[in-house]
């Protein structure tokens, strides 16, 4: 038995030769440099043979270092054709005679560069475009021109609705450093592939596109080059590029221009923070411990004393002061706004509105710059306390659509009267039924300004039959006090000052 069971197991030891069978697969290669050697052919049974080390080489790697700051990074993204005219010597020389506007402009722009990099680079665009807006607004988001336009990449106000740029009676999203910048440069992206031509693409977003599509079709019929310097513009557009491509050729070399350009860091100098409860600006900036005047160089959209978070979610804040502004906020214990909107329910003065709402007239003014001589429309939305009774936040229609409308005072008629003893401007106001604020900005007087006994003040009366037969007398000096005050007729022609008061 144990000879059977022997011979049984050394049958099972031994290794079957097939014809068919597979052979192992062969081992890859190390690349070494070196011609490749034959492999030794594979005996089966053999023992193993010692493990031993490959030597391989790997590429090099190209050592990149991080840019230093952001204006490094800038010259590494340029990609636009330079662009050499006489234009460009003239704008260089320009501004290379200024250092000290260079510098202001420059340093005002290290909160936004980096965000506007950021974006610009995500979408693979060429870096010059993050210089345009010391173009459009040498980097001031605040900036209006003549024309209308707003904030550091300067919309005209239609060209901002069609890029979804809100423009409503609590902000104005032209001048939002986010919403701005993404719209700007959905615009240019677009205009690109319109033109096919960066030139052609910046000199529709100064002129216009249907202006340069002309200009083009113009050269085009006879028989002219299209190119942006063949084209005739006015001379705003023609040295719109020229003035881009000087301050680009400053940030390269700014020493070539005896130029000192302000460090700024290649990191995030904001951070976006996310709220969901209206908020008074004076609570955030207090929360955040940063100055007012901060907080609205980063939010400069925001043109009213309170956040709303219906329709602003977002704010942005310096990078440290966002973590301590999130922080103290969990603790916070007292109100967080102070100020609610109120939908006008029927056309009033402003007079009228603050008293429904228990406000000063002229604070009711000043919040929402409502001009002299104007009735406040229904359906307008305007800044209000907070009540018992007005005390939620403002619903998303009234946030992101509020507007506020006016219309004339019913026709009036500019009248004279003369101030008796013991009267004051709203004393003399009230006599006559129209608004002190509105008297002090008819006679370039402060509302407590001190009257004189026979002072001739002008007022903006309506038409009413009382005061339509008054002032067809001959105007007389009245001295009892219990008589109506007369008033002269001087004409139907409205004052012709428009200029409203301050604030």
């Amino acid at each position: 038995m144990a000879v059977i069971l022997s011979v049984w197991l050394a049958g099972c030891s031994t290794v079957p030769t097939s014809t068919t069978t597979t052979p192992p697969p062969t081992a890859p290669t190390l690349t070494t440099g070196a011609p490749p050697q034959p492999l030794a052919p594979v005996v089966y049974g053999a023992p193993l043979s010692e493990i031993g080390v490959a030597v391989g080489e790997t590429p090099p790697v190209l050592a990149l270092a991080a840019p230093a700051d952001i204006w490094d990074r800038i010259r590494r993204g340029f990609a636009l054709n330079d662009l050499q005219s006489p234009l460009v010597n003239d704008r260089e020389q320009w501004y290379a005679s200024r250092p000290d506007y260079i510098f202001r402009m420059t340093d005002r722009s290290r909160k936004y560069l980096f965000h506007i990099v950021e974006e610009i680079e995500r979408r693979d665009l060429p870096m010059e475009l993050a210089l345009l807006p010391f173009i459009e607004s040498a980097f001031n988001p605040r900036a209006v021109s003549s024309a209308r336009a707003a904030g550091m990449w300067q919309f005209m106000p239609a060209t901002g609705q069609s890029f979804d740029l809100k423009q409503n009676a609590f902000r104005d999203d032209r001048r939002d450093v986010l919403a701005s910048t993404r719209a700007a440069l959905d615009y240019l992206e677009q205009l690109y592939r319109r033109f096919g031509d960066w030139h052609l693409a910046l000199a529709a977003y100064n002129w216009g596109q249907g202006n340069v599509n002309r200009a083009i079709t113009r050269n085009t019929k006879e028989g002219l080059p299209t190119g942006y310097t063949d084209l005739s513009m006015p001379y705003e557009t023609r040295e719109y590029v020229p003035k881009l491509q000087a301050v680009k050729n400053i940030v390269a070399d700014p020493k070539n221009y005896g130029v000192e350009l302000p460090p700024i860091g290649n990191h995030p100098f904001f951070d976006t923070v996310t709220i969901d409860r209206d908020m008074d600006v004076d609570v955030i900036a207090n929360l955040a411990e940063v100055e007012i005047d901060d907080f609205r160089a980063l939010n400069p959209s925001l043109n009213r004393p309170v956040v709303m978070a219906a329709g602003t979610p977002n704010i942005l804040l310096p990078w440290d002061n966002a973590a301590i502004f999130e922080n103290r906020l969990k603790t916070h214990t007292g109100p967080l706004a102070t100020w609610t909107a109120w939908v006008v329910p029927t056309t009033m003065t402003p007079a009228q509105a603050a008293s429904r709402v228990g406000m000063s007239e002229a604070e009711l003014r000043r919040v929402n710059a409502i001009p002299p001589r104007m009735m406040v429309r229904a359906g307008s939305s305007l800044l209000v306390p907070r009540t018992a009774q007005r005390n939620g936040d403002v619903p998303i229609h009234v946030a992101d659509n509020g507007h506020l409308t006016f219309q004339p005072e019913s026709a009036s008629r500019r009248t004279v009267v003369r101030v008796r003893k013991g009267d004051t401007l709203t004393q003399l106001a009230g006599r006559y039924g129209v608004s002190p604020v509105s008297v002090a900005g008819w006679n370039k007087i402060a509302v407590n300004a001190k009257l004189k006994v026979g002072q001739q003040i002008t007022l903006m009366l309506p038409h009413r039959a009382g005061v339509a037969k008054a002032a067809t007398k001959k105007p007389v000096r009245v001295t009892k006090p219990s008589a109506k005050p007369s008033v002269r007729k001087s004409g139907s022609k409205p004052s012709s000052s428009s200029k409203r008061p301050p604030g």
